[in-house]
């Protein structure tokens, strides 16, 4: 386990927090969720992940929930797998550029680019993970499993106010994400419910007070099996290996 545990003179290094899930899934939302509600309390940046474009980081920048140089795009020119997973490098560089300008840092949030239900951070790259869902994708999805909904540290049930309009029960959503991660945490969220952006905001703190006291162990979800993307850009396969999964 890393020490993170504060020392005279040596800051403790930021979180890293990884967001990751399919397409259309609100990632980019969710960042912009944490940026509005914890960005007055802690000092934050961001890093997002795509092909050919830097859209989501636009996005946010737009949004105005931060300073815009404090939102870096990663361009991967590949599968996004490949920078979050198999060869971090560009995310690590864009972390530490915004560590040497704008450090100490808190909270860097690491967004995914849009994939299926295979995406995971190595943990060289992400002290924790958010997978993140929603009720547009269909009730049964949590039920289909997959690494990032069994495993990372929180999975977020998205856009729960869409639910009646869908055709999708919440609660029994929820329930059987909650049968399938045997415990670990999961949060239905909405915009417009400020309890449940509440409870957000308070679990990412609560990780960050533990990453700080040296209690929290990154988390590997798991191994990527090889798959096909849902990409708009051309699909691209995996390349290269896993890391050994941290215990």
């Amino acid at each position: 386990m890393p020490d993170t545990t504060a020392r005279p003179g040596r800051p403790v290094p930021a979180l890293r927090l990884g967001v990751a899930g399919p397409v259309g899934t609100g990632k980019s939302h969710i960042l912009a969720t944490l940026c509005r509600g914890l960005a007055g309390r802690l000092s934050m940046a961001v890093v997002t992940n795509d092909i050919y474009t830097d859209e989501d980081a636009r996005f946010l920048r737009t949004a105005g929930v931060l300073d815009p140089e404090r939102i870096r795009a990663v361009e991967t020119g590949a599968c996004p797998h490949t920078a979050i997973r198999d060869d971090v490098s560009l995310n690590l560089d864009a972390i530490e550029d915004l560590e040497e300008r704008f450090g100490p840092l808190d909270l860097v949030l690491v967004e995914s680019g849009g994939d299926n239900l295979t995406a995971t951070f190595s943990p060289a790259l992400a002290d924790a993970q958010i997978f993140c869902l929603d009720v547009a994708g269909g009730g049964d999805v949590a039920r289909k499993g997959g690494p990032g909904i069994a495993r990372a540290d929180l999975l977020v049930i998205n856009k729960t106010d869409l639910a009646p309009h869908v055709g999708v029960d919440v609660r029994r959503m929820a329930t059987d994400a909650e049968r399938a991660r045997e415990g670990l945490p999961v949060l239905p969220l909405s915009q417009h419910d400020p309890d449940s952006v509440t409870r957000l905001c308070a679990w990412v703190e609560d990780v960050l007070a533990r990453h700080r006291a040296g209690e929290h162990s990154p988390r590997d979800p798991g191994p990527m099996a090889p798959h096909s993307h849902g990409h708009d850009e051309q699909p691209q396969a995996d390349r290269g290996s896993d890391p050994a999964p941290v215990a």
